[in-house]
C-alpha cells in the first residue's frame, strides 16, 4: 500500500498546484488541472519513467470514471425545468447545429486535407464534434454562470451535440443491438419513475447524517453506468440524463449539492482532468503538430461558422454569443472516447488516435481560455444577483 499511498499524494499534490496556479493566472481549475497533468506526464516521464504517474492504474481510472460521471450529473442536475421549457428551441437547435457542422466540416478536413480514409475521417468528424458538458459546467460554476438562463441553455445544448454525437458513433461503428434497446429502456422508465420516486424516497429516509441521499444517488449513476457499458454506450450519459429528470428536487436541494460539489471538486474531478492532460504527448506534437492544428482549426472554425449565427439569431449580444460559441467548442470526454474506441477497433491508427486526443484535449483548453479572457459577459452575474434579491425582498419574512 507504501506506492498507492504516494502516488495518491501525488496526484493530489498535482491538484493543489493546479488550484494554485488557477488562482494566480486566474482561469478555470479545470484548465489548469489539464495542463498540469501534461507537465506532469512529460517531466516524470522524461526524469523517472513514463508509468510513474500512474495513469494506467486501475483505481486512477475509477476515480477518474467516478469524477466524469458525477460531475455530469451535477451539471444535469442544474438545468431549470423552467429555462428548458422557455428555451428548448434555442437549446435544441444550437446542439444540433453544434453537432452537424463540425462532423460534417472535419470530416472533409480529415479526409481531403489530411488524407486519412473514409471511416477514419468520419470517425474524426465525431470526435471532433462533441462538446464538452464537464468542462463547460466546471468553468460556469467557477465563474457562477450555472445559476444564469444563458448558463443553462448552453449546459442544455451541449447535451443536445454530446447525445447527437453518441447516436451517430453508434449508427455509423456500433450497429444496435438488443443491448442498446434495453439500455434505452432503462433509461426511459428511469427518467419516468425516478421524478417521482426519490424525492418521497428522500422525505421518508433522508436528512440523516449517515448521507443516505449521496448513496442513493451514487447506487444509481454507477447502476445506470453498468448497463450503459454493458450496451456499449457511456456512463456519462444515464449520468446526465438523471440529473436533468432529478433537477426538480435533487438540483433544489442546496445542501446536498454543495455536499456532492465538495466530494466531486475536491477528490474526484482532479483525478479526471489531470489524467486527460496526461494523455497528451508533448514530444509527438512538437516533432509534428501539424495535424493536431489543422484539427484543432478545423473544430473552433467550424463550431463558429455553426454556432454563433444561431445564437446571434436567438437574439444573443454578440458578447454572449461569441462566450457560447466558444464554450460550445470545448470538448474532452467523450471526444476521447470516440478515439479510443476508433483505436480499438481498429478505425484509425495509432499515429492518427494521438493527432484525435491531442485536438480533443486542446480544444478543452484553448476555446475557454479566449472565452474568459476576451469574452466572459459579467453582466449576466450582475442580472442574477439582481433578481435574487429582488425574489429575497418579495418574500414575506419571518418574524422571532
Amino acid at each position: 500500500m507504501t506506492a498507492t499511498w504516494a502516488l495518491a499524494a501525488l496526484w493530489l499534490g498535482l491538484a493543489l498546484a493546479a488550484t494554485l496556479l488557477s488562482i494566480w493566472l486566474r482561469v478555470a481549475t479545470a484548465l489548469s488541472e489539464i495542463v498540469v497533468g501534461a507537465i506532469a506526464q512529460l517531466l516524470i516521464g522524461a526524469f523517472i519513467g513514463g508509468a510513474a504517474l500512474g495513469v494506467g492504474e486501475s483505481w486512477v481510472i475509477f476515480l477518474a470514471g467516478t469524477g466524469a460521471i458525477v460531475l455530469t450529473f451535477l451539471a444535469g442536475a442544474e438545468l431549470d425545468p423552467r429555462v428548458l421549457r422557455a428555451k428548448w428551441k434555442e437549446a435544441s437547435a444550437i446542439g444540433l447545429v453544434s453537432f452537424a457542422v463540425p462532423f460534417f466540416g472535419c470530416a472533409a478536413v480529415a479526409y481531403w486535407g489530411l488524407g486519412w480514409s473514409g471511416p477514419a475521417s468520419w470517425l474524426a468528424g465525431i470526435a471532433m464534434s462533441t462538446t464538452s458538458v464537464a468542462v463547460v459546467y466546471a468553468v460556469m460554476l467557477e465563474f457562477g454562470f450555472n445559476a444564469t438562463d444563458h448558463g443553462k441553455t448552453v449546459l442544455a445544448a451541449c447535451f443536445i451535440t454530446d447525445l447527437a454525437t453518441v447516436l451517430a458513433l453508434g449508427f455509423i461503428f456500433a450497429p444496435f443491438t438488443f443491448k442498446t434497446l434495453t439500455f434505452f429502456a432503462a433509461c426511459g422508465v428511469a427518467a419516468v419513475v425516478l421524478p417521482w420516486l426519490t424525492p418521497r424516497f428522500f422525505r421518508r429516509f433522508g436528512g440523516r447524517p449517515s448521507e443516505l441521499e449521496a448513496k442513493f444517488l451514487m447506487f444509481l449513476l454507477f447502476g445506470l453506468g453498468a448497463l450503459a457499458a454493458w450496451a456499449d454506450s457511456e456512463a456519462v450519459l444515464p449520468a446526465y440524463l438523471t440529473g436533468m429528470v432529478l433537477a426538480g428536487s435533487v438540483g433544489k436541494d442546496h445542501a446536498l449539492v454543495r455536499r456532492l460539489r465538495t466530494l466531486t471538486f475536491g477528490l474526484l474531478t482532479p483525478f479526471y482532468f489531470i489524467r486527460a492532460g496526461s494523455l497528451v504527448s508533448v514530444p509527438a506534437l512538437v516533432a509534428a503538430p501539424g495535424a493536431f492544428l489543422v484539427l484543432l482549426l478545423a473544430k473552433m472554425a467550424t463550431k463558429v461558422v455553426g454556432v454563433y449565427p444561431l445564437s446571434r439569431w436567438y437574439g444573443s449580444p454578440r458578447k454572449e454569443a461569441s462566450y457560447t460559441t466558444l464554450l460550445m467548442s470545448t470538448g474532452l470526454t467523450f471526444g476521447t472516447i470516440s478515439a479510443l474506441f476508433g483505436l480499438s477497433h481498429q478505425v484509425i491508427d495509432q499515429v492518427q488516435y494521438s493527432y484525435l486526443v491531442a485536438a480533443v484535449i486542446g480544444s478543452a483548453v484553448v476555446p475557454t481560455l479566449i472565452a474568459n479572457a476576451f469574452f466572459l459577459p459579467r453582466h449576466l452575474l450582475g442580472r442574477t444577483e439582481e433578481a435574487h434579491a429582488t425574489q429575497a425582498a418579495a418574500s414575506p419574512r419571518s418574524t422571532p
